[in-house]
């Protein structure tokens, strides 16, 4: 009997631990609807691609992310991490190519400069198992900031700016990434934009607060993985950055009692680390922003 139940238990873990690699890999396009355009202004479709975490042979995220020029976004924003590989970059231009020339703009992770190393994923719930890491590798974080803007992209790292959207100016503000304390929030200056869009990796509340209290209409970020091992009926266990489990991934408004005002927009992301390759009910996406 107790063989029996051993044997059902091991069965049952090896069999989510499959799936859990097979979900990893289950890209989807999550849609949402949003109302808040001014009055007048042509509905307009943006995208939010995050966590990427490319290593060179990702070809079925890269025929993924291509193939999302289909849906004939009216803007493109890129929210950090796109890196898993110190050469993965020509594979992320290639991914990207189909949407170059669409007007957005892009913020960076951890993983737009360092490499991923090893940890124990059970640090992210279990702080004593946390160490000291190997010293990362650089990522070319520099010839992707060069790519990017050819790609027609505006790099919003602790700036401001604006595009221009079918004819409208929309106001951008965006952080470099706060969970490495890289975020210096820019000083506001003068805009006659009549929509204002802010960009961050990480979510952290003070990134949020600050884009909340100046106004901005969306915020997008990822970062979070959507908690990336999540249980089925109760959900994520951890969001790696200040945000309680609730507010992990989707779209809600900002503070979280507020009803109009500041929306956000939190991707579970493309991927994950090379080291933890598994998604459990967290199947990864690419958020797609249908404003109204």
């Amino acid at each position: 009997m107790i063989w029996s139940l051993a044997a059902g238990v091991t069965a049952l873990g090896a069999g989510v631990a499959a799936w859990s690699l097979v979900e990893a890999r289950s890209y989807q396009r999550s849609f949402y609807p949003l109302s808040i355009l001014p009055a007048g202004w042509e509905p307009m479709r943006v995208l939010n691609i995050s966590d990427l975490h490319l290593l060179p042979d990702d070809e079925k995220k890269v025929e993924f992310v291509r193939d999302l020029a289909e849906l004939k976004p009216d803007a493109v924003f890129l929210t950090g991490d796109q890196l898993s590989s110190t050469t993965s970059l020509p594979t992320l231009l290639r991914a990207l190519q189909p949407l170059a020339g669409i007007p957005g703009a892009f913020v960076y992770g951890s993983h737009d400069y360092h490499a991923p190393v090893w940890k124990n994923p059970l640090a992210y719930v279990i702080p004593p198992l946390r160490k000291e890491l190997p010293e990362p590798e650089d990522l070319p974080h520099e010839e992707m900031t060069a790519a990017l803007r050819d790609y027609g992209w505006v790099d919003l790292r602790n700036r401001r700016d604006e595009i221009t959207v079918q004819g409208h100016r929309i106001s951008l503000v965006g952080v470099d990434d706060p969970h490495i304390r890289l975020d210096e929030y820019p000083v506001p200056g003068p805009s006659t934009a009549d929509l204002a869009i802010g960009l961050t990796h990480a979510p952290y509340t003070r990134v949020l607060n600050a884009m909340a209290a100046e106004g901005v209409d969306l915020v997008m970020a990822g970062h979070t993985h959507g908690g990336q091992v999540c249980v089925p009926g109760y959900g994520a266990l951890v969001t790696n950055c200040d945000l309680d489990t609730d507010h992990v991934s989707g779209v809600f408004p900002w503070p979280p009692s507020g009803r109009d005002g500041t929306r956000v927009a939190i991707s579970r992301g493309m991927g994950t680390s090379p080291y933890a390759p598994f998604r459990l009910a967290c199947r990864p996406e690419v958020q797609v922003l249908d404003l109204a």
